[in-house]
Parts: structure tokens; sequence; C-alpha cells
């Protein structure tokens, strides 16, 4: 049984890789509202906002048992769709927090724990939209750069800890979730929450067997 932390965990794509992967390991759900996450033997549900001090969240976990940690889950994300001359430095601030540094420092937190683990695995959930020579759309300039750092990130760790920790980056497509309605209103994704997590779990608990430092494009629609 591995131990694995999902961030983002409350609603559409966290919440659904979390209940998936609890059915047979043990799941720190992490998300500011665990309301829709009903706590059981494996599922273990923390609220806390990832905007704040993290390692206090590590903390929380210790407490609630972690120790050794097999992967690590980054699926918290912020989107906005406004346009480019009206992004305002807290716009930005707030997106590059929640998708970016959030990640970011959250590793480093969890580093000693993903070393007590064999083979343990990074998995970073980024976007299309922040892949280079894929379409753009207008409004999105804060959210696809943000999740196009996230992805060079992973390349970047995966190089600084080859050998001991595995790093990678799944670039979603569309996924109708609560955020992509707030953000497109009445746009139908191809691929309901349930199904992508189904490869996310999948991944996560085996892709880094075949990969390390991989940026992996998941979508139903050409780039």
């Amino acid at each position: 049984m591995k131990t694995i932390v999902v961030t983002g965990a409350g609603k559409g794509i966290g919440r659904e890789v979390a209940l998936k992967l609890s059915e047979t390991h043990v799941v720190y759900a992490i998300s500011r509202d665990v309301s829709a996450l009903k706590p059981s033997g494996r599922l273990i549900p923390i609220s806390f906002d990832l905007s704040g001090d993290l390692n206090l969240l590590t903390e929380k976990m210790v407490e609630k048992g972690l120790d050794k940690l097999d992967c690590l889950i980054n699926n918290a994300g912020a989107l906005i769709n406004k346009p480019f001359e009206n992004i305002t430095r807290e716009d930005l601030t707030y997106i590059y927090k929640v998708n970016l540094f959030a990640p970011f420092e959250l590793i480093q937190c969890m580093l000693p724990h993903l070393k007590r683990a064999e083979k343990p695995h990074v998995v970073n959930i980024g976007s299309v939209g922040g892949v280079n020579g894929t379409s753009k759309f207008p409004g999105l300039s804060a959210y696809s750069s943000s999740k196009g750092a996230l992805s060079c990130l992973s390349e970047c760790l995966a190089e600084e800890y080859k050998g001991a920790i595995s790093f990678n980056c799944l670039a979603l497509g569309a996924v109708q979730t609560e955020m992509l309605e707030e953000a497109f209103p009445g746009y139908e994704a191809p691929i309901t929450a349930e199904k992508m997590a189904d490869y996310i779990a999948e991944f996560a608990l085996n892709g880094h067997s075949y990969m390390n430092g991989k940026t992996i494009m998941v979508s139903l629609s050409n780039p």
C-alpha cells in the first residue's frame, strides 16, 4: 500500500483522483474545502489553503501519520480568463502562487518524505495551454504561462534528483469541471473529471517506470 498526497482534492479532478486512489492506498487529500470528502481508513482529508505556510501543512500531515511519501500529485490550480491588458498584479500573483509557487514549495517540504520511499513519483498537473507550439486562447496568458513554468520545473527537478525521485508533468486538455465552467460558461469539454482521474491515478502509480522529466499532453483534441 502506497502513501499519496493529492492537492486540490476538494472537487473536480482532484477529488476523483483522491477517491480512486484511496480504494487501495492511503491518500492525504488537501483542499481549502474538504466537505465533499468523507474520511475513511485510507482517505485523510486535510483542510488547508496552499497560499499559507506549507511547513504547517507538512506538520498537519505528519501529525496524522505521514512518514514516507510514494507519490505527490500537485493538482490544485487556479484559472482566470481575462484580457491581457486588464490583468492586475494581484491577479498575476494569485495565479502564480497557486499554480507554481505552491507546488514548488510543497515539493521542497515533501522531499524528506519522498526520499524515504522506494521509487517515489511527483506528478505535476499542467495544461496543454502551457506547452510550446500548442493552440493558445485569448484571456489565458496568466494561466497558461504559469502552467508552462510548472512543466519546466518538472524537467529541472527530474535532472536534479535523477535516480532518487521521478518528476513528470501531465498537460491536460479540456476537462468538464467547475473551474472550466466558470472560465468558459456553456463550453462542454470532451472528457469528464472521472475519466481523467482514472488516467492520472494510473499514471501516478506506474508512469515513472517508463518516463522521467517529461511533459505528456493528455487531450482528445489536436494541439
